[in-house]
């Protein structure tokens, strides 16, 4: 029986694996990115570490097969990762010398700038999400328990808005979000993505975005 549980340390291998196979615009990553702990070191670990009461799995009876996880304040979070992620990933990812010329050498690049997480238009919304699901266990109803899940413990934190950044040519997931009653946040210089956001009561439905990005979004 398939199932959404809380991460454990022994879901490790599951997460990365998760993470390389539908981290090329929801699809396989590894012909992209040949080294298999990349993708995951940027977009999937640190949170899992980080906070690991805001990450869940989905269990198919054996293994995690798809996970969501996030942060409850986004600049708290940024903080943590520069003071205590990064300085793990500096052997095995040194810093550029120069400009990225590679697709790996991009990520590593963005490993390198967490601050770039801080966006003054996401305010509003101080939470932020990434979710993945292997393809066999898409478009069940998986993916929505898992946000619930998630959705479920920003609110018991007392976090009223939560965002996510997802690459604009994916529109299988933009119509995932869309299902979920997720809105679209203008972001000024967004670049590739398009920012997403929702409230986390999901008892009061959905209805749009905080009046300002003031204390009404804590």
């Amino acid at each position: 029986m398939t199932t959404v549980r809380p991460y454990r340390p022994d879901d490790r291998t599951a997460l990365y694996d998760i993470c390389v196979r539908t981290a090329h615009e929801g699809g396989d990553s590894r012909h992209i990115y040949p080294d298999l702990d990349l993708m995951p070191s940027i977009f999937a670990a640190p949170y899992a570490e980080l906070e690991p009461d805001l990450t869940f799995v989905l269990d198919d009876g054996q293994r995690a097969v798809g996970y969501v996880l996030g942060t409850a304040d986004t600049p708290a979070f940024v903080d943590a990762y520069r003071s205590s992620w990064l300085p793990r990933l500096r052997e095995r990812f040194p810093a550029l010398d120069g400009p990225p010329s590679t697709p790996s050498e991009v990520m590593i690049d963005l490993m390198y700038r967490p601050e770039r997480m801080i966006v003054p238009e996401l305010a509003g919304h101080p939470a932020h999400l990434h979710i993945d699901l292997l393809p066999d266990h898409q478009r069940k109803g998986h993916g929505r328990a898992l946000m619930n899940a998630f959705l479920d413990a920003l609110h018991r934190k007392g976090v009223g808005y939560v965002h996510l950044g997802m690459v604009t040519a994916n529109t299988a997931a933009r119509a995932f979000y869309d299902r979920l009653g997720f809105y679209e946040i203008p972001v000024a210089d967004a670049g590739p993505l398009t920012y997403l956001g929702r409230r986390t009561d999901r008892n009061r439905g959905v209805s749009g975005p905080p009046a300002s990005p003031g204390p009404g979004s804590r």
